[in-house]
């Protein structure tokens, strides 16, 4: 979209949430993966980053991001990797056509706004450069695939290559020093199994002690069953898990996503000094769960944590009242009841019977709850975050 020499491109990126961890790289510059991953694409309409790029001769130098209103550094080395990647793509189109106008060389302006709290356990940076990389992408106009801007946003956060994608998506990790083979690629779209939900316990909204890059890295150098995880654990917890969403097999995959997000933990207390995401509310949501699949006779909640104490407890829509519900009776009054999906859960009394003092934990220490879904991948939209005079113009998100 173009007005008095102003270029804009608007569009929403998703949160996504691995249930096969990513942790460790083989080559930090590139962002290049020691194991592969796996994810679930989450509903935009619950979790999402807005953002719009734009450009114009009339814009000062340099390059400049706003996120949730606050200027952000953008010429470190991650957000420079990917713009410079998405410049020399537009600069070949615009070689190949020299009717088309330069964007590749006018400053950018880049407005962004998280619907959910930044850094705190919740994939923001995922979902934010897979949001900076498709509006660029859609700005300058680019030719490639979802799959092939995979290889940029991964530059900028390893796991933004899967939020570029929606449904069920893997990273593989690749072989090649250049990575040109370490990328997203499609498990099963949304509507392969579009029953899985997904309620979040929100622990704590606060950046993390220990950042994800930080972490992973002492975790390669110090831990000894990193190399059993990477090497073992991860390739064969990979086909199983593949060949459980293909299957729509909800106990396997349950099962699995546990039990790797305990691996997935035990090799960041296993790292020296050890690394402590989980708190002792984190560990009282795994306690409910265990409880609610032990009187289900089955697994129908599975938890999962990434580098921070929020539970994503996955389940299938026909498990919502159970599942869900067992937590809305234990923690009524959590913001995040009161949308429409909230209030049609039934608080299910007497379906999580756990000790008072785990359930006293989990009322004292969870801050509020999100339910949500399965998603799409990035979608573009016309409500702009940059007004006509290239300043920022927020809206609801």
């Amino acid at each position: 979209m173009t007005g008095e020499q102003i270029y804009w491109a608007s569009t929403t990126a998703p949160v996504n949430i691995a249930v096969i961890k990513y942790w460790g790289k083989r080559d930090t510059s590139l962002n290049l993966p020691t194991n592969s991953s796996l994810s679930v694409t989450l509903a935009q309409s619950d979790l999402r980053t807005h953002t719009t790029a734009s450009c114009s001769p009339t814009f000062s130098a340099p390059d400049t991001l706003i996120l949730n209103s606050t200027p952000q550094e953008i010429s470190s080395a991650r957000p420079t990797a990917c713009l410079t990647a998405l410049r020399s793509l537009r600069a070949a189109l615009e070689d190949a056509d020299p009717k088309l106008p330069k964007l590749s060389t006018f400053p950018l302006r880049l407005v962004s706004v998280n619907n959910f709290p930044t850094a705190a356990g919740l994939a923001s940076s995922a979902a934010g450069f897979a949001a900076l990389v498709r509006a660029v992408a859609d700005l300058y106009a680019l030719p490639q695939t979802a799959t092939e801007l995979s290889l940029i946003a991964r530059q900028g956060s390893g796991s933004a290559c899967r939020s570029l994608l929606g449904g069920y998506v893997a990273w593989d990790k690749g072989s090649r020093a250049d990575g040109k083979d370490s990328i997203a690629r499609l498990v099963a779209p949304r509507s392969h199994w579009p029953e899985m939900r997904a309620l979040i316990l929100v622990v704590s909204a606060d950046k993390k002690g220990i950042s994800s890059t930080t972490g992973m890295q002492a975790t390669v150098k110090t831990s000894a069953l990193f190399q059993t995880r990477t090497n073992h654990v991860v390739p064969k917890e990979m086909a199983e898990i593949e060949q459980a969403i293909h299957a729509r097999d909800f106990e396997t995959f349950g099962r699995i996503t546990m039990r790797e997000s305990n691996s997935f933990h035990a090799t960041c207390l296993d790292t020296e000094p050890p690394i402590f995401y989980l708190n002792d509310v984190s560990r009282a949501a795994i306690r409910a769960v265990e409880e609610l699949n032990t009187r289900a006779g089955k697994i129908v909640a599975a938890y999962t944590f990434d580098a921070g104490p929020n539970a994503v407890i996955y389940h299938l829509e026909e498990d919502e009242d159970l599942v869900a519900g067992s937590f809305k009776f234990l923690l009524a009054g959590k913001q995040g009841w009161d949308g429409n999906r909230g209030k049609a859960i039934v608080a299910m009394e007497g379906a999580l019977s756990v000790d008072d003092k785990v359930a006293q934990i989990l009322k004292d220490g969870v801050s509020r709850v999100i339910l949500t879904g399965i998603g799409e991948g990035p979608i573009s939209v016309q409500e702009h975050l940059i007004d006509e005079q290239g300043k920022p113009n927020p809206v609801d998100t």
